[in-house]
């Protein structure tokens, strides 16, 4: 049996208003439509909906029962459009990001300041993983989209676009301050206590190539969980660390925290922007997904992680 969505929309208003003449009004129709359709539709039904009397309409037991499934499904169906205007008007919705430590202070933070200031109806959710995990709950489907440092590794299902470049530089605690008055090789700091994230990041694996490049084993004496532990950690003289820049913006040298000048150049790397190739993403993602782009101090234009 099919019948159509309009026949069960007339009987929901005539039901809820309990009056053929309101629910004319309601739908902008007239009562003879709305009349005829409520008799084919208990025709079709091969049952009484209503009962007609000279004050409106009154539900059968059999209108009863079915309009306890019209009403919770027309209702659904409005508040989808409601939600959907909602979003269409960016004062409702949802975004989910995945983005590394390192790329949400040295760049995302602002952005989400800003996207909070314009849509502040529009709810954020973040995933701080690494830059693996990040890439990996995109490609799940668990992130809309992801905010993350280079290297990246190989996905092909993935979209990215470069956006800033990050200088990273060597830093070291007060009882370290004698190897911040001259330039050091790679080899002097490969034999010092390094404290470095885990081996499971491409962090850790950046550094162990550019160390293993020049000669030099990349063995960090401390494995910290977070980039944010790396410089408490310097500043207690546990170890020297590779931190950005903008991590040492709340530093100065009279609180801990000394520069290393090094004779090899330390690599560099870049906050990208992730999406599914195949995936369309909501208003409110796409939203983001230009405020972020549209500070890229980088061009624009979106490769293949391959």
């Amino acid at each position: 049996m099919y019948i159509s969505f309009d026949y069960y929309k007339i009987f929901y208003y005539a039901a809820k208003y309990g009056s053929i003449t309101r629910a004319a009004e309601a739908l902008m129709n007239n009562q003879s439509n709305i009349t005829r359709t409520i008799k084919n539709l208990e025709s079709e039904l091969n049952c009484t909906l209503f009962v007609r009397s000279r004050k409106g309409v009154t539900l059968t037991p059999e209108g009863e029962r079915l309009y306890a499934h019209i009403s919770a499904a027309v209702e659904q169906i409005q508040a989808g459009e409601e939600e959907i205007s909602l979003e269409r008007s960016l004062n409702k919705g949802l975004v989910t990001i995945g983005t590394s430590e390192i790329a949400l202070r040295c760049f995302l933070l602002p952005v989400l300041n800003e996207y909070r200031q314009k849509y502040p109806g529009v709810r954020l959710r973040l995933f701080n993983h690494s830059t693996p995990q990040a890439l990996s709950a995109l490609n799940d489907g668990l992130a809309d989209i992801a905010v993350v440092t280079t290297p990246t590794g190989e996905m092909n299902s993935l979209a990215s676009s470069e956006i800033m470049d990050i200088k990273e530089t060597a830093v070291c605690g007060t009882a370290f301050s004698e190897l911040a008055k001259r330039e050091l090789s790679l080899s002097e700091i490969s034999k010092m206590p390094l404290i470095s994230l885990g081996r499971q990041t491409k962090t850790y694996e950046l550094y162990s190539e550019w160390f293993e490049r020049h000669g030099c084993v990349f063995s960090p004496d401390i494995e910290a969980a977070t980039a944010d532990q790396i410089l408490p950690m310097v500043k207690n003289n546990l170890g020297i660390g590779f931190v950005p820049e903008e991590f040492l913006a709340e530093y100065s040298t009279n609180q801990g925290i000394l520069r290393l000048s090094l004779a090899e150049e330390v690599p560099h790397r870049k906050v990208c922007f992730v999406k599914r190739k195949k995936h369309s993403l909501s208003i409110a993602a796409r939203e983001m997904e230009r405020m972020i782009l549209g500070r890229s101090v980088s061009s624009i234009n979106f490769m293949s992680i391959i």
